[in-house]
């Protein structure tokens, strides 16, 4: 039965794609099959793994209105075990369209019925946003991994998405849990990346990975060429911290298991 992992933060800018993308290709080289949903109208992923968001003609607008099956939404990627549900600009309008039906926050849940047998991970990229998107991926979800930035807004609106978690559970989820919260954006060279460190695992030990993800020329490169790190430099740092990243996710997968 594979694990879906949605991966949301409400800040932009804070590596919730670029965690998507390279822990999805991660796990796949670690031969894992995993689904990536792209859930960001941005579609950043979808680029991110190669694929023209201009010529994207069925992907998570259709998966969410119900007018095509997962499967038939699912295309496949140059990364190895790595499929995708592709996202568009048209997700923009799903919100609105949604607004007024019965379920709402469930149309995602009900679309992924199914699939779970088909893949080890399915991870979801979450919109920057807390709205009706994120609201159906944390719905659908099992767990949660929050990125943050090691930056000075780092912990702010953290309470706010925590909030939102909990009301997930109360309401709509009660098996939701946080996978663990993930910094992102080190830099070992300023003080402050230290501070926002020492913060985040002052209040939340238990919950934060112990993989940090360090600021990485290479990373940042990556997504123009529509690559996954470890498909444009499996040697950087960046490659190295998400497959740590990976290996961590799947250990503590086993362990629960």
């Amino acid at each position: 039965m594979g694990k879906i992992i949605a991966i949301a933060n409400q800040k932009g800018g804070v590596g919730k794609t670029t965690t998507s993308v390279n822990l999805a290709a991660s796990l796949g080289v670690l031969e894992m099959k995993v689904l990536l949903i792209d859930a960001d109208p941005q579609a950043n992923a979808t680029s991110g793994l190669g694929i023209d968001v201009d010529n994207v003609e069925m992907g998570t607008y259709q998966l969410l209105e119900h007018s095509k099956t997962a499967l038939e939404t699912i295309i496949s990627t140059s990364s190895p075990n790595v499929d995708l549900i592709p996202s568009h600009i048209d997700l923009v309008a799903i919100e609105i369209e949604l607004v007024d039906k019965e379920n709402r926050e469930y149309m995602m849940k009900q679309a992924l019925e199914g699939l779970r047998e088909k893949y080890d991970y399915i991870l979801i990229d979450c919109a920057p946003s807390l709205g009706l998107l994120t609201l159906n991926a944390l719905t659908a979800a099992d767990s949660v991994i929050i990125p943050i930035q090691c930056e000075y807004f780092a912990l702010e609106g953290l309470g706010k998405l925590l909030n939102t978690i909990k009301s997930v559970q109360k309401i709509h989820n009660p098996d939701l849990d946080i996978e663990g919260l993930l910094l992102t954006m080190f830099d070992s060279r300023l003080r402050l990346s230290n501070q926002v460190v020492e913060e985040v695992n002052k209040h939340f030990s238990e919950m934060v990975f112990d993989t940090i993800i360090q600021r990485n020329v290479r990373l940042s490169e990556a997504p123009s060429y529509g690559e996954s790190i470890i498909k444009y430099d499996a040697a950087s740092k960046g490659a190295a911290n998400y497959l740590n990243l990976a290996n961590e996710v799947m250990k503590k997968n086993k362990e629960i298991v």
